[in-house]
């Protein structure tokens, strides 16, 4: 008579460290789980490893395996589509440039005229402007020749780069209030007289709401744009959510850097989007992270 034993424990596929899988020829294989430690080459940006088509260096150049007529296994490389779904046609990119309120150089605004009785405060507590006088060099009074200049950002072409403002950042009283601000110098391009600059403003523990002011080469301000009808998507499992602007960049009309900075105002205030648990509340907040790239002419 044969007698046996029977091995006790747990299958393989649940022990820990491994991982079942099946191969092309359709059998199950069983692989240790390699320990990785916690580091940006281990774990990147999603964001980044998107714009890459998920594909890690270590990893090799994707592939599929496939059968022909014959019945043998064959192995076809292939390049993911990295492109976004705007890119790619399926989502419509936003019309045009950005509602805003604007301020140039020269410009004198008019002033509303108040009904007889109207009340006097009700200006003031709609922002509205009383005055004929210019906005922009009332705002040129505070700004900008004495801003820190050390620690400007250059342009990177070609792909959409970062800024932080955080708590070590230097902030300036502006006209609008004091804030936290980022230098950024334009490329300049005499042959192109109008480009779109595409910024988005990241959610964290709330969102930044940026304003504008484009300065010469002098650091005197050209132009002002506050009060931008952003708007906001919503964060998705690879990305965060943020505010997107579309402002138009004049390189014919000496706007040599780029500030970018946010308004007392703006602080006092909230986004609210709609989501499937309800109405949900983003606080303004006075730091942030952006994302940046210039695009041609629409």
């Amino acid at each position: 008579m044969l007698s046996g034993c029977q091995v006790g424990g747990s299958p393989v596929s649940d022990r820990e460290g491994y991982f079942t899988w099946v191969d092309e020829q359709g059998r199950v294989r069983y692989s240790p789980m390699a320990s990785e430690e916690f580091t940006p080459a281990n774990y990147p940006d999603a964001e980044e490893l998107r714009s890459r088509g998920y594909v890690r260096e270590e990893d090799g150049k994707p592939y599929f395996t496939w059968r022909d007529a014959d019945g043998n296994v064959r192995t076809t490389y292939y390049q993911p589509d990295t492109r976004t779904d705007e890119e790619k046609g399926f989502v419509a990119p936003p019309a045009g440039t950005t509602p805003a309120r604007v301020y140039r150089a020269g410009d004198i605004p008019l002033a509303p005229e108040p009904l007889a009785w109207h009340d006097p405060d009700a200006f003031a507590i709609l922002g509205i402007e009383e005055g004929g006088d210019n906005h922009l060099e009332r705002f040129s009074e505070t700004c900008c020749q004495a801003l820190d200049t050390q620690n400007h950002e250059r342009w990177q072409e070609g792909r959409e780069f970062g800024i932080h403002l955080t708590e070590n950042s230097p902030v300036h009283r502006f006209l609008t209030g004091e804030s936290p601000y980022q230098l950024i110098a334009l490329p300049h391009d005499d042959g192109l007289e109008e480009r779109i600059v595409r910024l988005r403003s990241y959610a964290g523990k709330g969102v930044f709401v940026p304003s504008v002011v484009f300065l010469d080469s002098e650091l005197s301000p050209v132009r002002l744009v506050t009060d931008l009808v952003s708007d906001f998507e919503p964060e998705n499992w690879h990305r965060r959510g943020y505010l997107e602007a579309r402002i138009p960049v004049f390189a014919a009309k000496e706007e040599r850097w780029m500030l970018v900075f946010t308004r007392a105002r703006d602080l006092e205030g909230q986004t609210v989007i709609e989501t499937r648990r309800g109405p949900l509340k983003i606080p303004h907040v006075s730091t942030g992270e952006f994302g940046l790239i210039m695009m041609g002419a629409q």
